[in-house]
């Protein structure tokens, strides 16, 4: 083996690079962090094929002045932490002091600033060397302009690695969407090859608040997925969580509108996932995805930030109570549905769930008397047949009330059923039209749901017990996390070293695989410390069972049972889809229905 010895500055640099510069979105990435820690309000970013040619970025922030420079582009110099209390309680987004010097050794770099109040600006050079670089005068505005040419020219085998010029600048371009998510009072402009890609103006008033954000968020992601989007704002136990989280019926294929940041600082954390999926696990259709923008205050000292050179991953000192408290928040917010925005429960309402009961049963005074069946009238001869044989409403013996604004429910009274499947209902801004039985399946999960919850898990012996092989590691966590176990409504004991045995699994599993049940748990109580599986299982049966039980199809209900229906929407959890993530009811306002008959033109 070759002796023992140091190794030479610049190559120290360039392996440092290797952690930080994986292609041109990481040195944009780096940049555009050291522009928003100076407090810029404008930044942009010039790219030339796709950053591997010219990467510049230039920003108005409070600059760096002369005797500085130098430190700027040295390793290990950073005026953002003095002491380890600093690096306890990080407040910026960049805080290493090794970004430029990194970026440096891989390419030849241009770095010139001024100062508020200087005279003139500075500017010193790199070339990927190791020698130290002197100042000198420049002219240039208030603020700092980093200029980065031939990306790898120095390392040709990290060059190599560079995809296509395309998707180069598809990296970049997502990378500024995502922070200027994190920070709508800054403006940002991307152009590439001198063409505009990405021009954002600051929102209105400059700030970072609620009002702003959605402004960005806007421009940035789209009228859709604001107008699908809920409201969520919660604090508690030092945390808050706030941003918006889409309804499940508007889940994408893919996890491409997925962002959630720490403190304005983009991240991809495991734990933070898992709190996501388990919140929608009830409601979003397999194989689909939420669309989510999220922003989690946490009390620097109670996050680290230094795990991950790039800085993609936190580690939260108290994980469990961020992950609870995430998903109660998420998971309190879609039970709310469009109702929501701040409130603590489902649509108004003032009596218990309950399910549409027998017509003489259900009491409502603006509906009393028997209902009157009569097909709906088409005069014109093209309207014979099919169509007038399926449309078919239901006629009140007395009208339906006026509906003013504060006083009609909020999914209004019915008016008719149209071929058996949809409840049409007249609100006080539009109409309302309701799939009866994705409707009533939710409500019967919920119910049965809830009463299943209000006793203890009722575990049944099995007739055969079932012998499972695990390692000896599953094996001790099924010993030390026996109580557990038992509280799942699993009864697990130990027979050997390698080998455990069921006895008895929760009574309404009846006939699962009680084997695969065990591996799975003992694998989410290995990875999160705690196990959703069971009552994920359980809830599987429950929805079965709430299908199975709710009004079919071309059932055909009398006004009073509709109404029942509406309010006891009204009253139910995640009522806005049902069982298996599909919307139960959809609104068309006035306005809409004038747009469609060309009304007022």
């Amino acid at each position: 083996m070759p002796r023992i010895h140091a190794l030479p500055p610049q190559l120290i640099s360039q392996i440092a690079a290797g952690e930080v510069v994986e292609r041109p979105a990481s040195v944009v990435k780096e940049l555009v962090e050291n522009s928003l820690d100076a407090g810029a309000a404008m930044i942009r970013i010039d790219v030339d094929q796709g950053g591997a040619k010219r990467i510049q970025v230039r920003d108005d922030g409070h600059g760096i002045g002369r005797d500085d420079l130098p430190l700027a582009v040295s390793r290990h110099a950073t005026s953002k932490i003095a002491g380890l209390s600093d690096l306890e309680a990080v407040a910026t987004l960049g805080f290493r002091g090794e970004a430029l010097p990194s970026i440096a050794s891989v390419s030849r770099l241009d770095l010139c600033s001024r100062e508020a109040g200087a005279d003139l600006a500075w500017r010193v050079r790199g070339d990927g060397s190791d020698a130290a670089a002197d100042p000198e005068p420049a002219s240039h505005p208030v603020g700092t302009t980093v200029t980065v040419l031939d990306l790898f020219y120095n390392v040709p085998a990290r060059r190599k690695f560079l995809r296509t010029e395309k998707t180069e600048l598809g990296h970049i371009e997502q990378l500024v969407r995502r922070m200027a998510l994190a920070r709508p009072g800054v403006a940002f402009r991307l152009e590439h090859n001198g063409r505009v890609v990405l021009e954002l103006r600051p929102a209105a008033g400059g700030g970072d608040g609620d009002r702003a954000q959605l402004e960005r968020l806007t421009a940035l992601l789209g009228d859709a997925f604001v107008e699908h989007a809920l409201f969520l704002d919660e604090a508690a136990v030092g945390l808050r969580l706030s941003g918006w989280v889409s309804r499940p019926a508007f889940a994408r294929s893919q996890a491409d509108r997925q962002f959630f940041f720490v403190n304005g600082r983009m991240v991809r954390d495991k734990l933070v996932t898992h709190a996501l999926r388990q919140a929608y696990q009830d409601v979003l259709h397999h194989g689909r995805h939420p669309a989510y923008v999220l922003f989690l205050e946490v009390p620097p000292r109670q996050v680290d930030v230094n795990v991950h050179p790039a800085k993609h991953e936190v580690r939260f000192r108290e994980g469990r109570q961020v992950h609870d408290f995430i998903f109660r928040a998420l998971h309190r917010r879609l039970a709310e549905g469009a109702s929501g925005g701040g409130g603590s429960g489902p649509l108004p309402a003032s009596e218990p769930v309950r399910l549409p009961k027998a017509a003489d049963e259900v009491r409502e005074p603006a509906f009393a008397g028997p209902p009157v069946q009569r097909p709906f009238p088409l005069r014109s001869s093209d309207g014979r047949g099919a169509y007038a044989a399926a449309l078919a409403f239901q006629e009140p013996a007395m009208p339906v009330p006026p509906l003013a604004d504060g006083e009609a429910p909020p999914l209004g009274y019915a008016i008719g059923q149209l071929n058996g499947v949809y409840v049409l209902a007249q609100a006080a801004d539009g109409l309302i039209v309701v799939d009866m039985h994705a409707a009533h399946e939710r409500i019967g999960y919920e119910r049965l749901k809830q009463a299943w919850a209000s006793g203890d898990v009722r575990r049944q012996p099995l007739l055969v017990p079932v012998a499972v092989a695990v390692s000896a590691a599953e094996a001790e966590l099924a010993e030390e996390q026996r109580g557990l176990l038992a509280e799942l409504g699993l009864g697990v004991d130990r027979l050997a070293e390698d080998r455990l045995v069921v006895r008895e699994i929760p009574t309404i599993l009846q006939g699962a695989d009680a084997e695969r049940l065990l591996r799975d748990v003992l694998a989410d109580i290995a990875a999160e410390g705690g196990s959703e599986r069971v009552r994920a299982e359980i809830n599987e049966v429950l929805s079965t069972m709430a299908c199975h039980g709710s009004v079919r199809a071309n059932r055909r209900l009398t006004l009073p049972e509709m109404n029942a229906l509406l309010r006891d929407m009204e009253r139910t959890e995640r009522v806005d889809q049902c069982n298996h993530g599909r919307p139960t009811w959809i609104k068309l306002s006035q306005q809409e229905l004038d747009r469609l008959f060309l009304r007022g033109r």
